[in-house]
């Protein structure tokens, strides 16, 4: 019998009160949760736990015990959820959490309500709601006093992984620093925190400057990281570690090395039945396989990917696998569909406030189809324009080299086709040319087909066979057409 077991059988003698055994398992469970042992914090709980998004039943347990039941119950639920990508999950967490902040808040428990406050912004991270995310965090620090030293460095780290998620490198790299007092003073698993994320903004910053050292601190800060994570007994964030090396030798063209790191991350997330990790680490097989231009391999990879993120409600983690299978389809040579799938990337993740996914999408439509006629002129500049927007406070260095560089190719889109272009063709810059004439008079009359024919000096039908024959990409700029009525006179025989 292990210590937390016979913890737990302790709790259920005669002479603990329901509230003690009640936070008793609280305790147990969130020592579970911290470790990355979810099944083990629901069986923690016993029967308090009802399952993902399940409020527990709490019986007549005082008004605080039943806030720090909710409250577990909340943040395991966010964790399962992700880990399983189990569909509404982050939003059944938050609204438990919710709960629980309440309940702390009105009893003046200002330790809980940052706690509450702390998983939220996990949840809305996970989300993609970055902004919603930093602010439940930043309060979440407010109220805390120099006591509470593990619950500040965990918020500051969770903290750190917003800006990374928004490319705001510099920002993060400072938090940390200011923190590092505090991880001196913390046990094994804070120390593997603290270095992994520290190994995440270097090996991130190395990539957007394009300096060496910050690649070789990196290394050093993973291998830190999956060393104190092994000392605590941290299965699951050990494989995420190892999945992060293996990302950082991908991208110095170690592709040999960043396999064998991903077979030991596969190995140790599939015993733990994480699908969602295990997604991740499949993506990044895929880049690597990607970059060894088995593209075939690639998109299998990712089709599995796909099919895992889709059951969950992540939707910046989801925009990103789109994108990179947007990318790999472009390679197989299926334009259309790559640039379908981008588009598609660009949507979830705006709709979810992920403004650097939705970022990242248009970039790369702008990249793989701003030059071809799967884009036309005014769409490629469209989304380069929402690129640009959405990147506005970018620091990453990549990514304003591509900005430039797409930049240049939408210029070279509205200036139309030359004779000296590498992919000239005369039917090419004819196709385009009418097109953009189709769609300037269509935005001049409102989608009038009727109205946008007599001001190009065709008859309807004409421009009408031109939409649905050769440019369907414009039909949505056109107002529906209206059935017309018949005549209630009978013509004689």
């Amino acid at each position: 019998m292990t210590l937390a077991e016979e913890y737990l059988k302790q709790l259920d003698g005669p002479s603990v009160t329901a509230d003690e055994r009640a936070l008793g398992r609280c305790r147990q469970a969130a020592d579970f949760i911290f470790k990355g042992q979810f099944e083990a914090a629901g069986e923690a709980l016993g029967g308090l736990w009802r399952g993902v998004g399940e409020r527990p039943e709490t019986g007549h347990l005082e008004a605080t015990t039943e806030a720090e039941v909710v409250l577990q119950c909340g943040t395991l639920t966010g964790w399962l959820g992700s880990a399983r990508h189990i569909p509404g999950a982050q939003e059944r967490a938050k609204d438990l959490l919710y709960q629980a902040l309440e309940t702390f808040r009105s009893q003046g428990v200002a330790s809980k309500v940052s706690e509450a406050q702390y998983e939220l912004g996990i949840c809305y991270w996970r989300l993609g709601a970055f902004d919603e995310a930093r602010l439940m965090m930043t309060e979440a620090m407010k109220p805390l006093t120099d006591a509470d030293v593990e619950l500040k460095a965990k918020i500051l780290i969770r903290r750190t992984l917003v800006d990374v998620s928004e490319n705001k490198y510099y920002e993060a790299l400072d938090l940390l620093k200011e923190a590092e007092p505090l991880f001196g003073l913390a046990g094994d698993a804070l120390k593997g925190r603290w270095h992994g994320q520290k190994g995440l903004i270097f090996r991130r910053l190395g990539t957007a400057e394009r300096r060496a050292e910050f690649f070789d601190s990196a290394i050093m800060e993973y291998t830190a990281a999956i060393f104190h994570y092994e000392q605590a007994k941290h299965e699951r964030y050990c494989g995420t570690n190892l999945n992060n090396l293996a990302f950082l030798l991908y991208k110095l063209g170690r592709y040999r090395d960043a396999h064998e790191q991903l077979d030991r991350a596969q190995l140790i997330l599939t015993k733990l039945k994480d699908p969602g990790t295990l997604a991740q680490v499949d993506e990044t097989r895929a880049r690597v396989l990607l970059a060894e231009k088995k593209y075939r391999e690639a998109d299998r990879v990712m089709a599995g990917v796909i099919r895992t993120l889709e059951q969950g409600g992540e939707a910046a983690l989801l925009a990103d696998a789109l994108t990179l299978r947007g990318l790999i389809w472009a390679r197989l040579g299926s334009g259309e569909g790559s640039a379908n799938i981008l588009r598609e990337a660009m949507r979830l993740a705006r709709d979810a406030g992920a403004s650097t996914q939705a970022g990242m999408a248009a970039l790369t439509l702008v990249e793989e189809h701003g030059a071809t006629w799967r884009l036309s002129a005014s769409e490629a500049a469209e989304v380069y324009r929402c690129a640009d927007e959405l990147l506005k406070d970018t620091q990453d260095a990549e990514d304003i080299a591509r900005l430039r560089a797409c930049a240049a190719v939408v210029v070279e889109r509205l200036a139309g086709m030359r004779l000296d272009d590498k992919n000239f063709s005369f039917y090419g810059a004819v196709h385009e040319l009418e097109a953009r004439l189709i769609e300037q008079a269509l935005e001049k009359e409102a989608g009038s087909v009727s109205r946008a024919a007599r001001r190009l000096g065709l008859k309807h039908q004409s421009l009408s066979h031109m939409l649905t024959a050769r440019h369907k990409k414009l039909m949505h700029k056109r107002t529906p057409p209206e059935r017309r009525r018949r005549s209630i006179i009978k013509k004689d025989c």
